[in-house]
């Protein structure tokens, strides 16, 4: 049993068993009983799409999130198991024939790296552009693509309790060392950031650093509450362990270190976020999930949810407008609505902006003003974060009215432009600058930062 954790003037803790962390990967499909009674084409299907995107699923996931009544339907059914079109057609049946021949496991690996090349499996420019260097000396594992923030992707956060479907950081967790970014060098870090007095907030990323051990965290944040650092003055951490795992925060065995260590954090004046990603309300239905948020919050830490617009999931304006009001029940602040990025298995998830923009607004319509703090939806493109701020008609014209919330240049932010209407397009570079303007106001530059890696 965990130990209680109390702070002043805080809840202490309500108790939970401590439980077992089960995970399953593609070579452990046949030890997940409650999948043994999907039709065998079904099994096969989910074989083939895991040797070529990566699959990890936990027993909590699988018996507490997902309604096996509604299966193939269940959004979290969706969220984390492979599924047929995940993969282009052409893609599916040239690892579907190898399986059914028996191929080499060699062979197997040699065509999924083939399929993944042509997935974008590092789309916006970030094993490009987004590089830092230190005394000349290029970072592994940082990214500083906007002025105030620096993203760590730690090496031993480089997994997660379970993987979704749709992850734009699939290429991550394929066992490919030059697909991967990350770090262990805790003094590069605080190197970087100590010469860099313009970044005000570390984003800790990954894959999910709470994965990690405490004791790890603890080695790259604790050493943020030096003076040379007080111009970090928030650290956020993104993870999906609100849903994956909850007892991460509750009974794992070093729980009370990881929340000890948040209040910590807050209390030497650091704002702690925790960038919690969410796709859909039923991964806020269970006692435990409850429990993680409120113990984090009881730090002073805040939560901030986030999480994108995919079909199968939550392609569905009822869905997130419950959403936000459980979020905003629970003291979540509602943070982003982002689009289906242009990698991996897009094809499968994307919405078309028209349709984002729409479900966007008409669940906004059903949510109080504390719900409305989620901005969407956005699309973290190379240029930066570019939001749908509405559809219109201007002078005879319908257009698409954007502007950025983040840009590689901060003079780009709250800046507003125009594209013309389209009803199939599903990212920037399938918009068209409206007005009869030859580009967008941002490309020339754009294009200046890319020729010199900027």
């Amino acid at each position: 049993m965990n130990s209680i954790v109390t702070f002043p003037n805080r809840i202490p803790a309500v108790e939970f068993e401590e439980r077992r962390f089960q995970v399953y990967t593609d070579r452990q499909l046949d030890k997940i009983d409650v999948i043994q009674n999907l039709p065998e084409e079904t099994l096969f299907e989910m074989k083939v799409v895991a040797s070529v995107l990566p699959f990890r699923v936990n027993e909590y996931v699988i018996n507490e999130l997902i309604n096996w009544d509604q299966v193939p339907n269940d959004p979290l059914y969706q969220l984390v198991f492979p599924q047929k079109g995940m993969l282009k057609d052409e893609h599916f049946e040239r690892m579907a024939e190898l399986h059914r021949e028996g191929a080499d496991k060699k062979l197997i690996q040699k065509v999924a790296k083939e399929i993944r090349d042509e997935l974008n499996p590092h789309p916006a420019g970030q094993m490009e552009m987004n590089l830092p260097t230190l005394d000349g000396v290029p970072l592994e594992g940082l990214q500083h693509k906007y002025r105030e923030t620096v993203l760590f992707f730690p090496a031993q956060g480089q997994t997660c309790h379970s993987y979704c479907t749709f992850c734009f950081r699939w290429a991550q967790f394929v066992g490919d060392k030059d697909l991967k970014i990350a770090s262990s060098d805790a003094d590069q870090l605080h190197g970087y950031l100590a010469q860099h007095t313009e970044v005000s907030d570390l984003l800790m990323t990954g894959g999910d650093p709470m994965v990690m051990k405490t004791r790890n965290l603890v080695q790259y944040l604790e050493p943020l509450l030096q003076p040379e650092f007080d111009h970090i003055q928030t650290i956020r951490i993104g993870t999906k362990a609100l849903t994956f795992w909850p007892y991460r925060f509750v009974t794992d065995k070093d729980a009370d270190e990881l929340i000890e260590l948040f209040a910590r954090l807050v209390d030497a004046g650091k704002h702690v976020a925790l960038m919690a990603h969410y796709n859909h309300w039923q991964e806020i239905t269970t006692e435990i999930s409850e429990e993680a948020i409120r113990r984090i919050r009881a730090t002073g830490a805040e939560i901030r949810a986030q999480g994108p617009l995919i079909k199968h999931v939550n392609d569905d304006a009822d869905a997130w407008a419950k959403l936000w009001k459980k979020q905003v029940q629970l003291g979540i602040i509602p943070y982003y609505m982002f689009v289906e990025r242009d990698t991996g298995a897009k094809n499968y998830f994307e919405v078309p902006l028209a349709k984002a923009y729409e479900v966007y607004r008409e669940a906004m319509k059903q949510v109080s003003g504390l719900g409305r703090t989620a901005r969407g939806p956005s699309m973290s493109a190379g240029p930066g974060k570019v939001e749908i701020q509405g559809i219109a008609e201007i002078k005879g014209e319908k257009v698409f009215v954007l502007r950025f919330l983040q840009g590689r240049n901060p003079d780009w932010v709250q800046r507003p432009f125009f594209a013309k209407y389209s009803d199939t397009a599903t990212w920037l570079h399938e918009l068209e600058p409206a007005f009869g303007e030859e580009k967008f106001f941002f490309e020339d530059e754009y294009e200046q930062m890319r020729k010199g890696n900027g």
